[in-house]
């Protein structure tokens, strides 16, 4: 392993049991195949790429497919498995636990035992449940209990409701779009603001939204009269963390580091979704970006992320 240490905040577990059972609960609507994946696989990818741990969660569409207390039990397993690999190997493995919304009652009970039982890491949030977004008042109990926590919250996109593309399955665009849909409704509607204790994490930089953040900081306050003004949108956009999952490119990465600020930016893979050749190129990418200082790489290989998750430190001995 070299020596970056990097901290992966965007890496996926996939169960076994979760990808035996999914085909028979409404299987993955964005399109995408499951990869296959397992512990060792992903320690030699973290291994080929400097990562030193892995904080894993589990991708869309998560437990959509079950229902009621189905619903509940997966969840459970799911956190309980993925809980196992930390114990095992809390030095490579983190754990962002999985909820079963929209349901509040059933996610309220996974929360507190994932933080007090499990000892979780963060917890992980689709960006749409069946067409309700992240800053819908239905879920503000859950918002209020994970701000309570001082929780870190990772967003991952799910299929928006709309009809896939032929031949454009949900990662390639509508991922995106979807993570952008829920950031921006969460600070219109006051979620963000009224829950300042919560560390939010997007995935993908944001999807559009550091490349569009005036556009909407601008346009809000003409056509809603309970929103911000444009200078209190936009610190409210850059309160969010955004990670570079397959946002690293040369191109993208000046406009993720104007907006966000070097410190707002956490390293991410997207493995084993994103193919393992995939998440080497725009690591590579992220390493060639000469703007960037040795100070500014290593904040957002690791020091950032340890801010979140001070376990996984000590920093001291990695600092440039």
């Amino acid at each position: 392993m070299t020596a970056t240490q990097r901290i992966d905040v965007h890496q996926h577990v996939v169960p076994p049991f979760w990808a035996e059972a999914l085909p028979a609960h409404g299987g993955d609507p964005s399109g995408w195949k499951s990869p296959e994946w397992s512990p060792q696989s992903a320690i030699a990818f973290m291994d080929s790429q400097g990562i030193a741990t892995g904080v894993l969660s589990l991708t869309a569409p998560g437990v959509q497919g079950w229902s009621g207390q189905s619903k509940r039990d997966m969840a459970r397993r799911v956190n309980e498995y993925t809980a196992g690999l930390v114990e095992h190997r809390p030095d490579r493995f983190g754990n962002f636990a999985t909820v079963p919304l929209p349901d509040i009652e059933g996610s309220l009970r996974e929360i507190e035992f994932a933080f007090d039982a499990l000892k979780a890491d963060g917890v992980v949030l689709l960006s749409n449940y069946g067409g309700q977004y992240l800053g819908d008042p239905a879920f503000e109990p859950v918002w209020a209990e994970l701000n309570r926590r001082r929780a870190t919250v990772f967003i991952h996109p799910g299929k928006p409701g709309i009809d896939a593309i032929a031949g454009m399955p949900g990662p390639l665009v509508d991922y995106p779009f979807d993570t952008t849909r829920t950031a921006v409704q969460m600070v219109l509607n006051g979620t963000l603001a009224r829950h300042p204790d919560v560390n939010v994490i997007l995935s993908h930089a944001g999807g559009f939204l550091p490349y569009a953040s005036h556009r909407f900081a601008e346009l809000a306050p003409g056509v809603r009269h309970d929103v911000p003004t444009t200078e209190e949108l936009l610190r409210l956009f850059q309160r969010f963390y955004f990670d570079t999952a397959l946002s690293s490119a040369r191109i993208a990465l000046p406009s993720l580091t104007a907006f966000a600020g070097v410190g707002r930016i956490l390293y991410g893979s997207d493995y084993p979704y994103a193919p393992a050749a995939v998440g080497a190129s725009f690591t590579a990418q992220l390493d060639a970006c000469a703007e960037l200082s040795a100070a500014e790489h290593a904040a957002i290989n690791r020091r950032n992320a340890l801010d979140l998750f001070p376990r996984l430190g000590p920093v001291d001995s990695l600092r440039p």
